[in-house]
């Protein structure tokens, strides 16, 4: 996983190689505001992003949070930092949380059991050792439409300001990653939005939603290594690779 450095000085063996070994680690995010809003059902108005094809850790991403039964979007920093934490610095390293383990962690646990979050993704990398090197693969549905990733938020509020921040749950790779990595992020379905963010789902119903996405609609392809440095950040990050 990254190291606890901002984008720019993070340590080549890691993201500038594209190595993050738990998953995921980079993403992309480029879908028009209205379609984004209906997919989540907002607001077009409070839909404002600038698209992202290359989203890495630390930078602030659109997340999803439930709003006294309602919904609203929030720019959160993607690392998350547990409120207990003294130094903001340890989200770099809490990119991602294992949905096994994600209840009963410390750094998770109370954000598991009130603090769910959609975060909103149209598509996502992961590298394979190949030849020698790290090849990119880019993942997308194959209609190309938005979808969300399961996180968890926290707000951490001993700086000068409140600091909020988030993480990706991660599951076991379905048949569509296996043969590149072993786990993979925790996509949900639609229908199951309500369910994700209802602030009194029990642990068991929260459980079965934590499983890997089934990949009858999800496909893949390589990408160039253009997009292992997160200073690019256009399209030719998931064009296919020559």
């Amino acid at each position: 996983m990254p190291t606890g450095r901002l984008p720019g000085t993070i340590r080549a063996g890691f993201l500038i190689t594209g190595e993050v070994r738990e998953m995921c680690g980079r993403y992309t995010l480029s879908t028009p505001a209205g379609r984004l809003a209906a997919e989540f059902q907002l607001d077009d108005s409070s839909v404002d992003l600038t698209p992202s094809y290359n989203v890495a850790p630390t930078q602030q991403v659109a997340a999803v949070l439930e709003d006294e039964g309602g919904r609203r979007l929030e720019m959160l920093r993607w690392g998350l930092v547990p409120s207990w934490a003294d130094d903001p610095e340890i989200g770099a390293r809490m990119i991602n949380a294992r949905s096994e383990t994600a209840s009963e962690k410390p750094s998770f646990r109370r954000a598991f059991r009130g603090r769910r979050c959609l975060i909103a993704a149209d598509g996502f990398y992961e590298w394979k050792r190949e030849n020698g090197g790290k090849q990119p693969y880019y993942f997308r549905m194959q209609d190309g439409r938005p979808f969300a990733f399961a996180g968890l938020w926290e707000s951490w509020d001993k700086g000068d300001g409140t600091l909020r921040s988030c993480a990706i749950l991660t599951t076991r790779a379905n048949s569509v990653l296996s043969g590149i990595h072993e786990r993979m992020p925790v996509i949900l379905p639609s229908d199951s939005y309500n369910a994700w963010l209802d602030p009194d789902a029990d642990r068991e119903e929260l459980g079965e939603l934590m499983i890997p996405y089934p990949g009858d609609d999800l496909e893949t392809y390589p990408v160039s290594r253009f997009v292992n440095s997160p200073r690019n950040n256009d399209e030719r990050c998931i064009e296919p690779a020559a």
